[in-house]
């Protein structure tokens, strides 16, 4: 909004007197400038909608009640006392997101599409935070209905740009070869300087596993004050980088990466959801004031789905995201082992103490804020290889 107004304006004042006063309004054509302002705008709106959020949902009982999967275990002697913490917080990251967004970005397909995947995730992960309250159990939407609507999202979004005329660029240094590139039927890998072409099946595939991966693995590591906005406050920084990277074409062709046309305004989402999720952490860190439920966590884990597949770089996401692909494959590797071991014994055998993994090390001793602290560290590792994935190829 503030990109087209202030070159309405711009073009109003041009040949007039007042077209050097108005000078100062050619700051908003770059994206840093917007970025710095979207950062700064969702984190106030953070700061000053907070209170009242939290207060409207203690309210309307929006809480947790019951007895968590944590506390069942008998976890509940290391912690502070969580019952009637209010959940649903996610609203707050994702409105800011959204405003701050709106006000700063100039809109094209890429940031369309991915704050439709924000706002569909949301409101999915609203319904189950809501049917949980409802029944005051853990149990909320059935996991094949989440599973359905994700994957229906995300099946969207990989054919729509499978078919978008949009393509990436790889400009090789110190040569005038440019390699065109489908975002879905060709492939970049970290480490490699050349694309890989898989085909419009394989693509697909590929921009499905990555949303909807990514959304709930960032659900799964939502089980401790703090633990999963810091860490989507690292890998938003990451691919704070890798947007404005991709959407300039100079910066591009000499790191050797792809570029695509418009990848740039995603910087300004992403300045806009490391804003929202400072100013989230601001009530959520230990003890917290609320959480962010399934509304929140599957919101922001499918943005970032979405901001690899949309610059080319979904299987950077993995390293960026080392937390997360753990904790998720930590419930994998549970559950499938504990089903193949009762199958060919009659008893189920576990891997971990408990999944996901931060409760398998509050299960061995750790404090709540060391397992968060330390999962930080781990992050910010994971997101220095991410990083050194630019120049190492």
């Amino acid at each position: 909004m503030f990109y087209f107004l202030s070159q309405r304006i711009l073009e109003w004042a041009h040949g007039s007197d007042w077209e050097s006063r108005l000078s100062f309004l050619r700051l908003f054509r770059y994206i840093t400038v917007r970025s710095a302002g979207a950062a700064i705008t969702s984190l106030v709106l953070c700061w000053w909608l907070g209170p009242k959020v939290i207060r409207w949902l203690k309210e309307l009982k929006f809480g947790q009640e019951y007895a968590d999967k944590a506390e069942e275990a008998g976890l509940s002697a290391l912690r502070v006392n969580k019952k009637g913490t209010p959940t649903m917080g996610g609203i707050l990251i994702v409105l800011a997101l959204v405003l701050s967004t709106m006000l700063w970005a100039q809109w094209n397909a890429q940031v369309e599409l991915t704050m439709l995947s924000v706002l569909v995730l949301a409101g999915l992960g609203f319904y189950d935070d809501y049917a949980k309250i409802l029944k005051q159990s853990g149990g909320g939407t059935p996991p094949r209905v989440k599973l359905i609507t994700q994957f229906a999202l995300a099946a969207f979004v990989g054919i729509y740009l499978l078919y978008l005329p949009a393509k990436s660029e790889l400009h090789l240094l110190g040569t005038k070869s440019v390699w065109q590139c489908n975002l879905v039927s060709s492939v970049m890998l970290p480490f490699f300087k050349y694309p890989l072409h898989v085909g419009a099946v394989a693509g697909v595939v590929v921009v499905m596993l990555a949303i909807v991966g990514s959304s709930n693995a960032v659900n799964l590591t939502d089980g401790l004050d703090g633990l999963a906005i810091g860490c989507t406050l690292i890998v938003g920084f990451v691919f704070l980088f890798f947007t404005y990277l991709a959407g300039n074409v100079k910066a591009a062709a000499y790191l050797e990466i792809p570029y695509v046309s418009g990848a740039g305004e995603l910087t300004v989402f992403c300045a806009a959801l490391v804003g929202a999720g400072l100013g989230f952490l601001w009530f959520n860190c230990h003890p917290a004031q609320v959480f962010m439920g399934d509304t929140g966590s599957l919101a922001l884990g499918g943005a970032f789905g979405m901001v690899a597949v949309l610059i080319h770089q979904p299987f950077v996401l993995v390293i960026a995201g080392g937390v997360f692909v753990a904790e998720a494959l930590s419930v994998i590797l549970q559950k499938s082992w504990f089903k193949f071991t009762r199958i060919r014994t009659g008893t189920g055998q576990r891997i971990f103490l408990m999944a996901p993994l931060h409760h398998h090390f509050e299960k061995k001793g750790w404090h709540e804020s060391q397992v968060v602290m330390r999962f930080f560290i781990l992050c910010v590792l994971c997101a220095v290889v991410a990083l050194a994935t630019l120049k190492l190829r």
